[in-house]
C-alpha cells in the first residue's frame, strides 16, 4: 500500500470535519433525538443548510450511526453550493438507515405528513421534495440532479363535468434500487417496482408496478420503454457504500 494512501484518507476526513456544520449539527440531534442517541450525532448539517422548520418528528429505524444521515454531504462531481439547501419537517421522516442529501436540496415534510426513505437512498443535489401527504421511498434510491418528487399539485382542481373536487395529493411509492433520470418529475399517485430507472426530463405520474421489475420507462408522461435491465448495483455496490458512510 502506498505511503500516501493513509495520508489521502486523514485529508479526506479533516476536509469533511471542516465541511459540517457542527452548530446546527448538535442543535438538530439535541433537538430531534433523547439524549443518548443525540450525542452519537447521527445526522450531520452541512455548511449552510438552513433550518426553516424541524418541529415535526424524526425516526431512524435502524442500528445508530455517527454521520449516517446527511443534510448538504457532497457526493457528486460538482462540489460547489449554491446556498439553496433548506429544511422543513413540520410531519414525520422515517430513516431506514444510511440516508443523504446533497447539497441545495429543498427538503419539506409538511404538517400530518408522512415519509419514509430506506437505507443507501438518496437526493441529488438542487431536488426538490415535497411531501404533503405520504412518500415512501425503498432501499437504494437514487433521485438524481434537479429533480422533482411531489405528492401534491398545491392549487385546487375542479372537475366542471360534474362540479367535483379533484384530490391535491395522493401517495408516491418509489420501489428499491430505483434509478431517477436527472431533471424528472415524481408527481402524486406514482408507484414504481423494484429495479426501475426512469429516464431523464421525464413525468412520472401514475402506478407502474403492473409493468414488473427491471423496467426502464421515460418520457413525458412515461411509458415503458425497456424490459429485462437493471443498473449495475452489485458493481458499484462498494463504492455506493463507502460514499455515503463516515
Amino acid at each position: 500500500m502506498s505511503v500516501l494512501s493513509p495520508l489521502r484518507k486523514l485529508r479526506k476526513r479533516w476536509k469533511a470535519f471542516w465541511y459540517v456544520n457542527w452548530i446546527k449539527t448538535y442543535y438538530f440531534n439535541l433537538k430531534k433525538f433523547p439524549f443518548k442517541t443525540a450525542m452519537k450525532l447521527p445526522v450531520f448539517i452541512y455548511r449552510d443548510y438552513k433550518l426553516t422548520n424541524i418541529s415535526g418528528k424524526v425516526v431512524i429505524d435502524a442500528p445508530i450511526k455517527r454521520g449516517m444521515i446527511g443534510f448538504g454531504h457532497s457526493f457528486e462531481v460538482r462540489k460547489r453550493s449554491a446556498g439553496l439547501g433548506e429544511i422543513v419537517i413540520a410531519g414525520t421522516v422515517v430513516f431506514k438507515g444510511n440516508v443523504h442529501i446533497e447539497r441545495d436540496v429543498y427538503f419539506q415534510v409538511g404538517y400530518g405528513a408522512y415519509c419514509e426513505i430506506g437505507n443507501f437512498s438518496s437526493l441529488g443535489s438542487q431536488v426538490i421534495f415535497i411531501c404533503r401527504e405520504r412518500i415512501v421511498l425503498g432501499d437504494y434510491v437514487r433521485v438524481t440532479y434537479q429533480s422533482q418528487v411531489l405528492d401534491s399539485i398545491f392549487h385546487q382542481l375542479i372537475d366542471l363535468k360534474t362540479n367535483t373536487k379533484k384530490p391535491k395529493t395522493a401517495p408516491v411509492e418509489l420501489g428499491n434500487y430505483n434509478w431517477i433520470g436527472n431533471r424528472s418529475t415524481i408527481m402524486k399517485g406514482t408507484k414504481t417496482p423494484d429495479h426501475t430507472t426512469v429516464g431523464s426530463n421525464s413525468l412520472c405520474n401514475k402506478d407502474y408496478t403492473d409493468l414488473g421489475n427491471y423496467i426502464v420507462i421515460g418520457g413525458v408522461p412515461a411509458k415503458l420503454l425497456q424490459t429485462e435491465i437493471k443498473r449495475d448495483w452489485e458493481g458499484e455496490q462498494y463504492i455506493l457504500d463507502n460514499l455515503l458512510v463516515k
